[in-house]
C-alpha cells in the first residue's frame, strides 16, 4: 500500500499454505459475503458501549457491500464498526486462531481470511480503530504468500483520528465473479440471513446501495378447512420445544397468504443469524413437506430459532449429529395439534385461484398439449379409426403385480355394489386403465340380489403416468380420480344400454400410451 510506512509486521503463521486451498472451499457467493457481516457485527457488540458514547443512542452499525462485475470484479465490504485494534491483529490475520469469546458469530478464527482467499488471490484489510490514533492497512497476495513462503506482512499506517472507527475489506481479481441472476440470489439471500438484526433496528445493510429489508409474507386470514363457512383464523402460531441435551427450538410457524414453491419453508436461526433456510432455499424436509408440487411444501413457512447446535465451519448448515430425526418428530407433532393445526389446514384449505393465474397455467397446458396433439396423434388416430368397436371389457383382469388395492362396498340405485380399485406397478400392464364388469357369483348377505362387482385397474407405470405423477400421492390421487370417472362413466353408459361402450376407453389407452405422455 502507499502513503503511509511499515509501522510493524504481523504475524500470519502457522502453515501460510492453507491460505492458497481456501479457495477451494464448498462455499456459495453471499455465504461467504456473510463472514465479513459477521465479522463486522461482533465488532458491534464488542464496541457497542464505546460507539454509543461517540455516536449516540441513535447508532446503527452500517454495512455495505459493493460488486463491480466488470473485468476480473471487484468486491468491497465497508462498516463503521469499532475496527480491528493492535491487541486483536495478530488473530485476526493468522488462520484457525480461535477468538477468546466463541459464543458470538466469530466463532473458527476463519472466516474473513477463508471467504477472501475463496473470493480472490489478491486482498486487502484497511481499518482504523476506536480509540486509537492511526490507521491500519494489511495486503494480501496469496500467490507471492505461498510461493515465498511468507510468513509476516507488513502493516501500512497513517494517522488518524481516535473517535474514527471503521473496517474495509477490498477483493480483486476474482476467482468467482457475481452477475447477473446471482447477484439477485446474493440480495435475497443476505436479506433472510440478517433479517433479525436488521429488523431490530440495529443494523443497515446495503447491497450495491440498496437497502436490504426483509418482508414477511402475507400470513393466511381464513376459515378452518374443517368448517369453511365459520369463522376466519390467522393460520400463525408460537412454536417451543425442548428435546434434551440442552437443544431447544422457538419462534413461530404460519402458512403463506399466497402458496409459492420457491420461497415457502422454515428459516433454521442460531444467534440470530440464519443457518439454514435463506431466499429459495427454505428447509422443507419431507416428513413435514411433502413433494415441491404438494400444498404444504408451497405454503407453510416460519422462523426456528434453535440453541445447543453447533454449525458447519461455512455457517451454512447446522450439525445435527442423530437430533434431525427427533427433532422433526416434535416440530410435526406441534404444527398438527389440533387448537391450530397449520399441516392440516395447508395440505387441505384451497384458494380460489385468480383469473390471471387461471390463465397463466391455462396458457402454458394447453401450448404444451398441442405440441403432443400436432406431432403425435395423427398417425395413432389413424391406427384407431380402423380399428373395431370394442363391445364389453374383459370378464376378469390379468394376473399383475399390485401396488395398492381397495374394496368399496355401496349401494348404487338400490342394488348393492362392489368396486374394487387397483394401482398396478407391474410393468408388464400395457393400458393405463382396464375395466372388468362381472355378475359376482357370490350373493349379497341380505336376500338374493346379486351382487355387481366392477374391477378397475389403473397402471403406475404407464409412461403417461411416470411423466406426470411420478409417486407423490398428490398427483397421482388426481389422475385416479379422472380414470374412476371413465371407469365407470362406461359401467355406468352400458347399463343404460349404450353398445360398444368400452371403445373409447381402448382408444383413450391407445392415445396415452402412444401419443399424449410424449413431450
Amino acid at each position: 500500500m502507499t502513503g503511509g510506512k511499515p509501522v510493524h509486521r504481523v504475524n500470519i503463521r502457522p502453515g501460510v499454505s492453507v491460505l492458497s486451498v481456501l479457495r477451494h472451499l464448498n462455499y456459495k457467493p453471499w455465504f461467504a459475503l456473510a463472514e465479513f457481516i459477521d465479522n463486522a457485527l461482533q465488532s458491534y457488540f464488542e464496541s457497542k458501549e464505546n460507539l454509543l458514547k461517540i455516536e449516540g443512542n441513535d447508532f446503527k452499525l452500517r454495512i455495505n457491500i459493493d460488486i463491480d462485475s466488470t473485468d476480473a470484479g471487484r468486491i468491497s465490504v465497508r462498516d463503521n464498526a469499532g475496527g480491528i485494534d493492535k491487541k486483536d491483529f495478530p488473530r485476526a490475520f493468522r488462520p484457525a486462531e480461535l477468538p477468546p469469546n466463541r459464543s458470538g458469530l466469530g466463532e473458527f478464527g476463519m472466516g474473513m481470511k477463508s471467504a477472501a482467499c475463496w473470493f480472490s488471490p489478491m486482498w486487502s484489510v484497511r481499518t482504523s480503530a476506536l480509540g486509537e490514533s492511526d490507521e491500519k492497512t494489511v495486503a494480501f497476495d496469496i500467490s507471492r504468500i505461498v510461493q515465498d513462503e511468507i510468513e509476516e506482512l507488513d502493516v501500512d499506517a497513517r494517522p488518524a483520528d481516535k473517535t474514527a472507527h471503521f473496517t474495509e475489506i477490498v477483493l480483486s481479481s476474482l476467482y468467482h465473479v457475481p452477475a447477473g441472476r446471482t447477484l439477485g440470489k446474493i440480495k435475497d439471500h443476505l436479506r433472510d440471513i440478517y433479517r433479525v438484526f436488521t429488523q431490530q433496528g440495529l443494523m443497515v445493510l446495503k447491497f450495491n446501495g440498496e437497502e436490504l429489508i426483509h418482508q414477511e409474507p402475507d400470513i393466511l386470514m381464513a376459515p378452518s378447512y374443517r368448517n369453511e363457512n365459520g369463522p376466519a383464523i390467522l393460520w400463525r402460531k408460537g412454536v417451543e420445544f425442548n428435546f434434551g441435551n440442552g437443544l431447544r427450538a422457538h419462534g413461530f410457524a404460519a402458512i403463506r397468504k399466497t402458496a409459492s414453491t420457491s420461497f415457502a419453508g422454515f428459516s433454521l436461526f442460531r444467534r440470530n443469524r440464519l443457518i439454514q433456510g435463506s431466499g429459495d432455499e427454505g428447509y422443507r424436509p419431507e416428513t413435514i413437506f411433502g413433494k415441491p408440487n404438494s400444498f404444504v411444501y408451497q405454503r407453510l413457512f416460519g422462523e426456528l430459532h434453535l440453541e445447543g447446535f453447533e454449525v458447519s465451519h461455512t455457517k451454512d448448515g447446522l450439525q445435527w449429529d442423530e437430533n434431525e430425526e427427533p427433532f422433526l418428530e416434535l416440530l410435526k407433532e406441534e404444527l398438527s395439534k389440533p387448537e391450530i393445526p397449520l399441516l392440516q389446514q395447508a395440505r387441505e384449505y384451497r384458494v380460489q385461484p385468480r383469473q390471471l393465474d387461471l390463465r397463466r397455467g391455462a396458457e402454458g397446458a394447453l401450448s404444451h398439449t398441442s405440441d403432443a396433439i400436432k406431432n403425435y396423434v395423427p398417425p395413432v388416430f389413424l391406427a384407431l379409426s380402423t380399428e373395431p368397436p370394442v363391445q364389453t371389457p374383459s370378464d376378469d383382469l390379468s394376473q399383475s403385480s399390485i401396488a395398492s388395492r381397495r374394496i368399496i362396498d355401496v349401494e348404487l340405485q338400490g342394488k348393492p355394489w362392489r368396486i374394487v380399485i387397483e394401482l398396478s406397478d407391474d410393468p408388464a400392464i400395457g393400458d393405463w386403465l382396464e375395466i372388468n364388469d362381472q355378475i359376482a357369483k357370490e350373493r349379497a348377505q341380505t336376500g338374493n340380489t346379486s351382487r355387481r362387482t366392477i374391477g378397475l385397474r389403473l397402471s403406475l407405470r404407464h409412461p403417461f403416468m411416470e411423466r406426470f405423477s411420478g409417486v407423490d400421492p398428490d398427483q397421482i390421487e388426481p389422475l385416479l380420480r379422472v380414470a374412476a370417472a371413465l371407469g365407470l362413466a362406461e359401467v355406468a353408459a352400458r347399463e343404460s344400454g349404450v353398445r360398444y361402450a368400452g371403445t373409447v376407453r381402448r382408444n383413450v389407452n391407445e392415445l396415452l400410451r402412444n401419443a399424449l405422455w410424449r413431450t
